[in-house]
């Protein structure tokens, strides 16, 4: 897993530049269809595991759930926090924590989301994966859902770009690029390494069985653009709704 630091420098190079990037502004249409197929009820408790600089957890929370936001990235919270200020009795919480090891007690969210990869897909390709999943899961309440996005390993070993620095190991599911990062202040750029563990849908399914949670449905998606989708090779992302019985 990348060290935390890692993450903070990140985050704090590109602070709420992150939120300027194209792949942010479907978040409406994404939180209106996981109001949907999650059923989520004002009152509920949510958790959003990785939530960076809030976008998700802010939109949810204007549907009247009590949402709490978790990062381990501590510019990504401020950003969050600024955001959410003076929102009213519909602002999320936002704690700053590891997904392995959130301060939370079992069985404590009506739901949990996580999405864009940031508590789950990101955490260095090793053997976290299935424990950040394992962790995830025994958050839920009985009869809670879990709102899951990981890069798929279709779409990125089809579409894999050697030539333009990007790498794709086959026997790990990991995808290594090189991105080029604008900072908060729009004036300069840095080159960061985003290690990205790729899944296939069978994968998914799988980790859902081993953690108690039975699928409900695993579509692909993109940016802006979620919607009941069988798996395509051809779309970056598959989403994961699954609950506990």
């Amino acid at each position: 897993m990348p060290r935390p630091d890692y993450w903070d420098d990140l985050a704090a190079f590109t602070g709420r530049a992150y939120l300027r990037y194209s792949f942010t502004k479907g978040t409406g249409q994404e939180v209106a269809f996981l109001r949907e197929v999650l059923g989520v009820q004002p009152g509920e408790v949510v958790l959003d595991a990785g939530c960076g600089p809030g976008r998700h957890s802010l939109a949810l929370a204007r549907g009247g759930p009590r949402v709490v936001g978790l990062d381990l990235a501590a510019r990504f919270l401020e950003v969050a926090a600024a955001d959410a200020a003076g929102t009213g009795a519909d602002s999320p919480t936002f704690v700053r924590a590891d997904v392995l090891a959130p301060p939370f007690r079992p069985a404590t969210f009506d739901a949990v989301i996580c999405l864009c990869q940031g508590g789950f897909g990101l955490l260095g390709g090793g053997g976290d994966d299935l424990a950040a999943f394992a962790t995830l899961a025994a958050l839920l309440r009985p009869g809670g859902r879990l709102a899951l996005t990981a890069f798929s390993a279709y779409y990125a070993f089809r579409w894999h770009q050697a030539d333009g620095g990007e790498s794709f190991d086959i026997s790990g599911g990991v995808q290594r690029e090189r991105a080029l990062v604008r900072s908060e202040s729009g004036q300069d750029e840095r080159t960061f390494e985003l290690v990205t563990t790729c899944f296939t849908p069978r994968e998914l399914r799988l980790m859902a069985a081993s953690s108690g949670l039975e699928v409900d449905g695993l579509w692909s998606v993109e940016p802006g653009r979620w919607a009941r989708r069988d798996p395509d090779p051809d779309m970056p992302e598959l989403l994961l709704i699954a609950r506990r019985a």
